[in-house]
């Protein structure tokens, strides 16, 4: 009998999700979203700066990138295809590369721009020079996203899907799901995954 009940409780602890916390150690899913306002952006070819107070779409998708990383750069695809799809539907996706004066020249704005001509993102992209944003999120690997609600709460944050370098790969979408779910008016069942990806260093780290 006492097997039994050890069983059960392994299976139950197999098929629970990921409890928030688990691999951000500054922010919860559930916590109000650390605000961030004058962000030098490209937004549809266009030089803007990104505000979250701003922003009154129902979700907000917060992607923290560095353009040097493989992982991002394997990403684009995706992101692109995402924010196209949910465009018009209430949920703006906005990605802010994270890297300070002394890191490399291809994440800075300049670069960004360079490259929007040749991806043509469907997603508003800024550069944090100060990366004030990726510490104050917590993010410790790009890409790395955060699903913001309407009251740019925390419900989701880690990965985009579960095979960051090969979509063709990809059988989990944590990213969609969850903001399908929040479309829908219910909880995301997965809210928090392990950010796979390029680790940042930030300065004095």
């Amino acid at each position: 009998m006492r097997k039994l009940v050890l069983s059960l409780f392994a299976l139950v602890l197999v098929a629970s999700p990921v409890l928030a916390g688990k691999y951000n150690k500054k922010v919860s899913v559930g916590d109000k979203a650390p605000d961030f306002a004058g962000v030098p952006a490209i937004a549809k070819g266009e030089e803007t700066s990104l505000s979250l107070r701003d922003m009154k779409d129902d979700i907000v998708v917060v992607a923290i990138m560095a353009d040097h990383c493989p992982y991002v750069v394997a990403s684009y695809d995706r992101l692109i295809d995402f924010a196209k799809a949910y465009e018009g539907k209430g949920v703006k996706v906005v990605s802010i590369a994270v890297s300070g004066p002394s890191s490399r020249k291809d994440d800075n704005i300049e670069a960004i721009k360079a490259r929007n001509k040749d991806k043509n993102f469907t997603f508003a992209y800024g550069f944090d020079e100060s990366e004030k944003i990726g510490r104050d999120y917590g993010a410790t690997n790009t890409p790395q996203v955060f699903v913001l609600d309407k009251d740019r709460k925390i419900r989701y944050m880690g990965s985009m899907d579960d095979s960051p370098l090969n979509e063709a790969k990809v059988k989990k979408t944590y990213l969609k799901d969850a903001v399908e779910a929040l479309l829908a008016g219910k909880e995301p069942e997965v809210t928090e995954t392990k950010a796979v990806g390029c680790g940042i260093q930030y300065p004095q780290d």
